[in-house]
């Protein structure tokens, strides 16, 4: 695995120390960083009393993001409002449900779905005048806000240590699945700029990449 999301509740593995069997490799924080990703959007937002999630209804993962979420919402005093959506045809309809929701910001995990659309969210987010944090780094290069979560190419870097070992005979029960060690904050300044939105110098400093 070069990240898979709970790989123990999905039953992929024992555990994580000892995942037995024949999988190891490396677990992200897929489904604990919706709350990470909603004090982001508070740093950035001061005030933000509304904020909507898109939930992609056929992604067992979506589970424990919702309930992530909702812990994260409640302590944050914020109303979360939750958008199902089934396919890409939905997205039209899911930003309708958000403006009829009045959100102010809103929050695209990371799901296959959502990545393969990344272009037309980014659109309609910016047709909306939506800001959004989203899960992966290409919603960003399609022309999203900002980005909050594990490096993709890093843990492929760190699943190849796996690899490597397992060539040379050793066998995967014998190694602990790590978590992806590298969480990334990505900023578009140039969308903040088109929403009238004022990044703090805070989440600047913070920043592993910011898009001038």
């Amino acid at each position: 695995m070069a990240g898979r999301a709970d790989p123990v509740g999905f039953g992929l593995v024992a555990s994580l120390s000892h995942p037995g069997d024949s999988v190891t490799g490396l677990a992200n924080f897929s489904d604990i960083l919706v709350s990470k990703q909603i004090d982001v959007l508070r740093e950035l937002m001061l005030g933000l009393l509304r904020v909507g999630m898109l939930v992609n209804i056929g992604n067992p993962l979506h589970a424990s993001q919702l309930n992530d979420s909702e812990r994260a919402a409640n302590a944050s005093e914020l109303t979360r409002v939750r958008v199902d959506i089934e396919n890409p045809d939905g997205l039209d309809a899911t930003f309708a449900t958000l403006g009829r929701a009045h959100v102010e910001a809103f929050l695209v995990p990371p799901a296959t779905i959502f990545l393969t659309s990344c272009q037309r969210i980014a659109e309609l987010a910016a047709t909306s005048r939506l800001p959004a944090n989203y899960g992966f780094r290409d919603h960003i290069k399609a022309g999203g806000l900002m980005s909050y979560g594990r490096d993709p190419q890093e843990s492929y870097r760190q699943a190849a240590t796996y690899v490597d070992k397992i060539l040379k005979g050793a066998k995967p029960a014998d190694f602990p699945i790590e978590q992806a060690n590298k969480i990334e904050l990505i900023l578009n300044l140039r969308v903040a700029l088109a929403l009238g939105i004022c990044v703090p110098g805070k989440l600047l400093a913070l920043a592993d990449e910011v898009i001038e």
